[in-house]
Parts: structure tokens; sequence; C-alpha cells
């Protein structure tokens, strides 16, 4: 019994190396150019890395997970809820229809035409709306469209793999934007292994503090190092969210009708429109997005 408690909390612990190694190594390797690049390498070691975690601690209670379906969840699923997307019990899953399908479609072209379209038009004095084209269009192919296409597809074979954009722009509070609608994979990822620990030992007011405060380190990382500036600052808006998330919260928050209808859908809009400036910065636009765009044939 207690050898198995013992291995059990080894490969826990084993299984953290990835995310911790993963993205050390990008930035330790002498890749200084070009920045989008490096972007891209260190979102996919962490994203590599956070595969790895949730893989490990998935089949630890799943010993018997279809090597197919792991190999599966590894290379063509971009959810992070390991447990759901391997697990082989007979449940009814929610299947797509025709209108889901079309909807998809629609997204990843529209992605496309943002990115590939779109942006070229606007005149070279407007090049940081040039790249904000290009970054919507990215989301909207990538993580509304191809990403929502694979969701329909794995369900459509009897697999749960619900969508990872749950209708954003429907949420009515910013717990509900980050808990139920915004990229659930990383939401996924940070609840299972941050804020449900945390929240045990520490409290959840102060395991959401901290929950934002990884993501914003995660995000600068991604976004602040790749376009050498601009550090901090995405940091600072995961710091806002986790703010404006209690105070909606709390009892005046609650009184001032913070947590659903109009005043809760406009106070979500605000928090997250305002300050999008901080997490996207002009250095990351330029260095990074602007670039990549040109790279990509999106920018003449």
């Amino acid at each position: 019994m207690q050898k198995g408690i013992a291995e059990t909390n080894l490969w826990a612990t084993v299984a953290w190396v990835p995310i911790v190694v993963l993205p050390a190594t990008v930035l330790l390797w002498p890749l200084g150019e070009p920045r989008w690049a490096v972007m891209w390498l260190l979102a996919l070691a962490i994203y590599a890395g956070a595969k790895c975690l949730t893989l490990v601690n998935a089949v630890q209670n799943m010993p018997y997970a279809s090597g197919k379906r792991i190999l599966g969840y590894l290379l063509a699923w971009p959810g992070l809820d390991a447990v759901a997307f391997l697990d082989a019990a007979v449940r009814p899953i929610p299947q797509p229809r025709g209108r889901e399908w079309a909807c998809a479609v629609v997204k990843t072209a529209l992605g496309a035409l943002l990115f590939w379209g779109v942006a070229r038009f606007l005149p070279d004095e407007m090049r940081l709306a040039q790249g904000w084209l290009g970054m919507v269009g990215l989301v909207f192919l990538l993580h509304f469209g191809v990403f929502h296409l694979l969701s329909c597809a794995w369900r459509s074979a009897g697999i749960r793999a619900a969508r990872l954009m749950n209708a954003p722009i429907l949420a009515g509070s910013v717990a509900d934007f980050w808990g139920r609608r915004w990229n659930t994979a990383f939401r996924d990822l940070m609840h299972r292994f941050i804020f449900r620990p945390l929240s045990a030992r520490i409290g959840p007011r102060v395991a959401i503090l901290f929950g934002f405060l990884v993501s914003g380190a995660v995000h600068d990382l991604v976004i602040s190092v790749p376009a050498h500036g601009g550090h901090g600052l995405p940091t600072a808006f995961f710091l806002i969210q986790a703010i404006a998330l209690l105070f909606e919260r709390s009892s005046l928050g609650r009184r001032l009708g913070l947590m659903d209808g109009l005043r809760g859908r406009l106070f979500t809009m605000a928090v997250l429109l305002v300050p999008v400036g901080w997490l996207f910065h002009p250095p990351f636009v330029r260095n990074v997005i602007l670039p990549f765009m040109a790279f990509s044939g999106a920018l003449a």
C-alpha cells in the first residue's frame, strides 16, 4: 500500500518536469531571431509540458486507457482534460449537428480572411491595427475555428471533447468568462493543478489570486520575452481580472448586480477590453505579430 502511494507521488512529481524543462530549454537555446519563432516554440513547449502533466495524472487512474486514444489526445486534440478524453465509459455524448459544423467552418474561414485578407488593405501607417487584425484572425482561425472542428470530429467519434471556446461573448460575469467560456483547455489545467490544490490549503480567494498570477507569468513568458518589451504588463492584466472576479463575488458586487444580467455583461466587457492593450502590448504586436504576418504572406 505504502509502496503504491510512493510510486504515485513519484509519478505526480516527475510529471511536472517537462512543463519546466521544455520552456527552459527554449529560453537557453541560442535562438534570438525571428522573435515570432521564439514565441511559437515557447507556446509549444508549455503546451507539450501541459500535455505530459495531464496525461500522466490521468493514466494513473486509467491504467488501461487505449493507446490510440492516448495518441489522439497528444497529437490531435488541443484540450487539456485528459480524464474526459481518455474515459472509454459508454455515456451519451452530445453529437454535433450540421449547424455546428457549418458554424465552425465559417469561423475558420473568417479567421483566414481577417489574417490573410483584410489586414493587408489597411494603410502602412496603421501597423498596430494590422497587427491586431492579424491576432484576431489567428484566434478565430485556431481557437474558434480549427479547434471547434476537431471537437466536432472527436464527438462524432464518440469521444468526450467539448469545444474550447464556449460562446465567450455571452459571458455574464468575469467568473463566467474565465471559468466556463474562454479557452477551457487552459482553465482545466489551472483548476486541476493550481486552484484546487491551493484552495484546500490557503483558501479560494488567495488561490484565485495566485492562479491568475501564474496565468500572467505564463503569458508574460510567451508574449513579453520574445517581444523584448512590455514585461509585466500581461501579469498586470491578469491581476486585474482576479481583482475584478473577487469584487463581483463580494457582497457589494452582488448588490450592484455584477454577477449576471446587463450590468454583469457591461462590467465584464469593461474589465476585459479596457486593459487588453496590456496583454497584447505594442512591443509584442510590432516585434512578433507583424513580422510573423509578413513571413506568412499576410502583409506585403
